[in-house]
């Protein structure tokens, strides 16, 4: 129940290191991630006596090597000049102190992202767990897995360098000139609060960050901190804004491949949730922790970090239920239950 990939555009992935130009003046980069989801696509842009860099990677040595590969490498005739930081997750803002530091670029980002951003490096470590443990335990998680997700802690600082502590913001309809390019800045929501995309008209051309992926639906997942969340409406409105620009867009995703097929690909992803609504709404039947329906909608979760994005995710699910009127949700020993409502 995954949608149909859409078509694979342009050259080969580059490896770690290694630069590709996926469109004319746009470079390629691509770094390795801890994860079964195992590398990230950062860009270069040329803009005109440097570079500006969309994404950062992880925060990890790895990527550290990597970027050192690259400014001795492929970029090393001009400065990274702007850095700008798509949202707040770590494969993406997990170096943006590091590498700030390091070049002198300008740093831009969603305000709203680079709050959350730096209030997770910021909380205090005890706080969030709670926080975290109190939301897992009502969630209905069993006591093994409830242990394991203790034992790994808070682990957002663990991923990242501290954010800069100044930026420029990056404001909804803004536009930014990037070597004689204009580019749009459209905000998707869903996978985090107000990731930023850039969209060139003239060249049909959408840096999309993670908002929209060519092989699988980006994790839109409730956090601990707002348990009744709807990112999935939230998704689902960004998508329908984003079917706004040319079905011809050139598609260049945080993850995997560019591609083409941008209606095509958000009608995929819009019947994929909706066949998502309908197996979590089976797998209710009669009464159900959120827990319990996570066990049917991902049936092979093998560590932590999946648990934690499975476990966001099914409940995306359940609250966009809630918020339908299919479920309603009670609360009885510190425990939501889901059901049909009577």
């Amino acid at each position: 129940m995954t949608p149909e990939p859409a078509p694979r555009t342009g050259p080969d992935p580059p490896r770690p290191g290694e630069a590709v130009e996926v469109a004319p003046g746009i470079l390629w980069l691509r770094f390795p991630l801890p994860f079964a989801l195992d590398h990230v696509n950062l860009f270069a842009l040329d803009d005109r006596d440097g570079w500006t860099v969309v994404d950062t990677g992880f925060g990890d040595a790895r990527s550290k090597d990597v970027w050192r590969a690259l400014l001795d490498g492929p970029l090393r005739a001009r400065p990274i000049r702007r850095l700008v930081v798509t949202h707040f997750h770590p494969d993406h803002v997990g170096l943006a102190g590091w590498l700030t530091a390091r070049t002198g670029a300008a740093f831009l980002m969603v305000e709203t992202e680079w709050l959350m951003a730096r209030y997770l490096v910021a909380e205090d470590p005890g706080r969030a767990l709670a926080t975290a443990m109190a939301f897992y335990r009502a969630a209905g998680v069993d006591a093994a897995r409830l242990q394991s997700l203790e034992a790994d802690g808070h682990v957002y600082p663990r991923r990242v360098t501290p954010p800069p502590t100044t930026f420029t913001p990056l404001v909804p309809g803004a536009v930014l000139d990037v070597g004689g390019r204009r580019f749009d800045v459209l905000i998707g929501e869903g996978h985090s609060p107000a990731q930023a995309c850039l969209w060139c008209a003239e060249d049909r051309l959408l840096l999309a960050a993670d908002q929209i992926l060519p092989r699988i639906s980006p994790n839109v997942p409730v956090w601990p901190q707002a348990p009744t969340a709807d990112p999935l409406a939230r998704f689902t409105r960004s998508l329908e804004r984003l079917r706004a620009l040319p079905a011809e867009t050139l598609v260049l995703p945080a993850h995997d491949w560019p591609f083409e097929d941008l209606h095509g690909r958000i009608d995929a992803l819009v019947r994929f949730h909706d066949d998502r609504l309908d197996a979590a709404a089976a797998a209710v039947g009669g009464g159900a922790t959120a827990f319990e329906v996570m066990g049917a909608l991902f049936p092979r979760v093998d560590d932590v970090h999946q648990l934690r994005f499975a476990l966001g995710e099914t409940l995306a699910h359940l609250n966009r239920l809630v918020e339908a009127g299919r479920l309603v949700r009670a609360t009885a020993d510190a425990v939501w239950r889901f059901a049909a409502p009577r």
